[in-house]
């Protein structure tokens, strides 16, 4: 898909730029609440030490990079009990990086490596009924629109719709 695009662990060494990327208006207006805002330097080493913690099995994140630069995040939370054999797929990239198909190339790494290397056999993302942009990369990267979810979630004080996305192992 796209070669220049590689999953790599976090490292201490992107914490400047993790915070200059995430610290995005544009950004934060597409992703969780509890994604910080504004976003510090002390935030990245936070997340980056995290991230390099997790070994459990429950949960997966990658730096993405696009040539030699760090350009965003990926990560890959499976559920629990009943729901183990799912998991959510979330992703972010830096503004400027936006439109360069880098999203579509990490989500179709990360869901092929997340398939063959582990027992999940189905991932989900919900996006936001403001961004069309990440549900083009989810139908590129093979996803379907499983569902509408009417007025599921709040986001900056607006009541909006979440389509949820779906990828089967083996489809």
């Amino acid at each position: 898909m796209n070669e220049q695009v590689t999953l790599r662990p976090f490292t201490r060494n992107i914490a400047q730029r993790l915070a200059e990327l995430a610290n995005n208006q544009n950004v934060v207006a597409q992703v969780r609440d509890n994604f910080p805002s504004p976003y510090t330097i002390s935030d990245a080493h936070y997340w980056i030490d995290f991230c390099n913690s997790r070994h459990s099995g429950e949960s997966f994140h990658q730096a993405i990079y696009h040539h030699e630069d760090f350009v965003g995040g990926i990560g890959v939370l499976r559920q629990e009990d009943i729901h183990r054999n799912n998991a959510e797929i979330g992703y972010w990239l830096g503004e400027p990086y936006w439109g360069l198909k880098i999203a579509t190339a990490a989500v179709v790494q990360m869901t092929d490596w997340i398939f063959t290397h582990t027992t999940i056999t189905r991932l989900y993302a919900g996006v936001f009924e403001t961004n069309p942009a990440s549900m083009r990369v989810l139908v590129k990267a093979g996803y379907k629109l499983e569902a509408i979810h009417r007025k599921a979630i709040i986001k900056n004080d607006l009541v909006l719709d979440e389509h949820l996305f779906v990828k089967l192992a083996g489809e």
